[in-house]
């Protein structure tokens, strides 16, 4: 190919490599790859989508021959600008082809993925095995993909025992030249310097993950639910430490009195005929499970209380005995800091279906939603809470003004994390990923709002000075994208490395230019 011809379509060497299938250049399509659910990237030069590692290596060599921008992208489900590029003309790169689950190993406890497998795909894979990742998947998993966990690091299902990126063993990469790299050892990790979390939570600064090995666990056999309402955020903040700190939850969340609220107006917990089903389906026998669905319309969506913050946990065991012992230890825990135990619909219906529709992404009026972020210390937790409070009433006026909602959600993550992740709604205009990602009988029901700028330029006012306030407090962050500071949260000599790090596999500095601040 000469020059000549590469500069009248720089796709020329990329379409020579790969599959008719696996390259877009619709501007349409182009247009929906290239934003995520906070914000809409520029026009991109094409997507591609490959099928397998092979197409992948061949096509990111073929786009090097072309000194193209690579912009790695995962299931869609970032609000850090995570796979928005900086400039135009970037070539993004989607797995949504690569979701084959490659090998279950129940002997050596392995399971390898390709990248765009979904957590939920590889959730329903696993369980007839009686089998699972210890950290299996956020709640958007049913869209959310492995490779994108890996690459911006999450938690929520099995946050008791970490975060996404913190539990993989090793990674299958494909450079920005199209060199092939594994990582690690393929079933413990670190073997030696630990090259595969220089590629963990990297943001796709480094590379593209094609395969994902990740540990096994037996699934539990047994498992029991609590719910409690504290008065306080420092009472229920307190509460939940001490749970952590000792091990009992694998999984523990909470709301503050206003995103229970939204929570509660968003979903149904009695009358959805899905919901009542899958409880009982969870149960383990018809009886059990006709029970607690009867228990579940009768608590209605009035058990908590309107000022109250809520606690939900799940306890899991090798026995039943086991399981109401934890949560006899964690009940014994909340009531001693003031809580008070109240119906636990809420965790019983998110673990019978783990991964619900992503209707989320919008509001229970049709408004725009974003959260944003830190993980603190247990002893920083209600400070940076009360920090946020005080945020928030400060900017009453203007929050009340332009109809701009906010609510807190908080857990913890294994035994030494606190997160905090306020959330803003907002009435706005929606966008193409939000029609694409929700279902579409549940968005019919929704109001369409026209854009509102001045709303929007409010939330974006606020969450900068979340994120400043939450480094006051020494956070860190999931999802760095192009959201959040790493420089300046980490050693100066460990930043230096990071960028020999960044020379290294990207000399040049195209694949995703701008995430991390690198």
């Amino acid at each position: 190919m000469t020059a000549t011809a590469s500069i009248r379509d720089p796709l020329a060497s990329l379409r020579a490599a790969v599959a008719g299938e696996a390259l877009i250049d619709d501007p349409v399509e182009g247009d929906f790859y290239a934003q995520d659910v906070y914000s809409k990237g520029p026009q991109p030069l094409a997507v591609f989508r490959p099928g397998n590692i092979a197409e992948l290596s061949a096509g990111l060599a073929a786009a090097a021959a072309a000194a193209l921008i690579i912009v790695p992208r995962g299931g869609g489900m970032s609000y850090t600008s995570g796979y928005v590029a900086d400039t135009p003309g970037a070539l993004i790169v989607d797995l949504g082809r690569m979701t084959r689950i490659l090998a279950v190993d129940p002997v050596d406890m392995t399971v390898t993925v390709e990248a765009g497998c979904s957590w939920a795909a590889l959730h329903a894979a696993l369980a007839p095995r009686g089998l699972r990742t210890p950290v299996w998947g956020t709640l958007s998993g049913g869209k959310a993909s492995i490779g994108g966990g890996v690459s911006q690091n999450g938690a929520f299902w099995g946050a008791g025992a970490g975060s996404i990126a913190a539990s993989v063993l090793s990674l299958d990469v494909v450079l920005v030249n199209g060199r092939v790299v594994t990582t690690g050892a393929g079933f413990f990790r670190p073997h030696g310097p630990d090259v595969t979390g220089l590629f963990a939570g990297d943001g796709g600064a480094f590379s593209i993950k094609a395969h994902v090995t990740l540990p096994l666990v037996r699934t539990p056999v047994a498992a029991a639910f609590g719910s409690f309402a504290f008065d306080t955020a420092a009472a229920a903040f307190a509460a939940i430490s001490e749970i952590a700190r000792n091990g009992l939850a694998s999984e523990c969340f909470g709301f503050d009195p206003f995103l229970q609220s939204q929570r509660l107006r968003r979903a149904s917990l009695g009358s959805d005929v899905r919901t009542l089903a899958s409880v009982v389906k969870a149960e383990g026998s018809i009886w059990q499970g006709l029970r607690a669905g009867t228990r579940l319309i009768a608590a209605g969506r009035d058990f908590i209380g309107e000022t109250a913050f809520s606690v939900h946990l799940i306890v899991e065991g090798r026995s039943q005995p086991r399981a109401d012992e934890d949560l006899a230890a964690v009940r014994a825990i909340a009531l001693a800091n003031g809580g008070r135990e109240i119906e636990n619909s809420i965790p019983k219906v998110l673990r019978a279906a783990p991964f619900p529709p992503v209707n989320s992404m919008l509001g229970p009026d049709g408004e725009r939603w974003v959260p944003v972020h830190g993980i603190v210390r247990h002893s920083q937790a209600a400070a940076a809470m009360a920090a946020v409070v005080a945020l928030f009433a400060a900017n009453r006026s203007a929050l009340d003004e332009l109809g701009v909602g906010v609510g807190t959600m908080f857990l913890p993550v294994g035994r030494n994390g606190f997160l905090l992740e306020p959330v803003f709604f907002w009435p706005d205009a929606s966008e193409e990923i939000h029609r694409r990602s929700v279902e579409a009988a549940h968005l019919a029901r929704l109001r369409r709002h026209p854009a509102n700028p001045a709303a929007r330029a409010l939330v974006d006012r606020l969450r900068l000075a979340i994120i400043a306030l939450f480094a006051e407090h020494d956070a860190v962050h999931f999802q760095t994208g192009r959201a959040y500071p790493l420089r300046d949260r980490i050693d100066p000599a460990a930043w230096q490395l990071l960028g020999a790090v960044k020379t290294a596999v990207d000399r040049d500095g195209r694949m995703n230019p701008g995430v991390l601040g690198l």
